[in-house]
């Protein structure tokens, strides 16, 4: 019994802030155009992780592309400018994104 509260503790502690900010990304419509694990219009937010994965600098490079847009990062279609995130956001976003696996 004590063991299967330690391992519902330590999952609940990794998904909670998961899904905070995937809750972020929800309110800011970045889900509009992503989703974790499959393209939409742009990116799946796994293979954005996994392109960035260990590159110095990515969260910030990754804010940038969240507030002021991009284009030709992954093919044709342009990020559009998100002005609603907040650079602050900006961050904790791409921050959350880069933990995806």
């Amino acid at each position: 019994m004590k063991r299967t509260l330690i391992t519902l503790a330590m999952t609940l502690s990794v998904a909670v802030p998961a899904m905070a900010d995937q809750a972020l990304a929800t309110s800011k419509n970045c889900m509009a155009c992503h989703a974790v694990d499959k393209k939409l219009v742009g990116p799946a937010y796994k293979d954005v992780a996994a392109k960035y994965a260990g590159q110095a600098g990515a969260a910030d490079k990754l804010a940038e592309h969240i507030m002021k847009g991009s284009s030709g990062v992954w093919g044709p279609v342009p990020m559009p400018a998100n002005p609603q995130v907040k650079p602050d956001e900006a961050k904790k976003l791409a921050s959350w994104v880069l933990t995806l696996k």
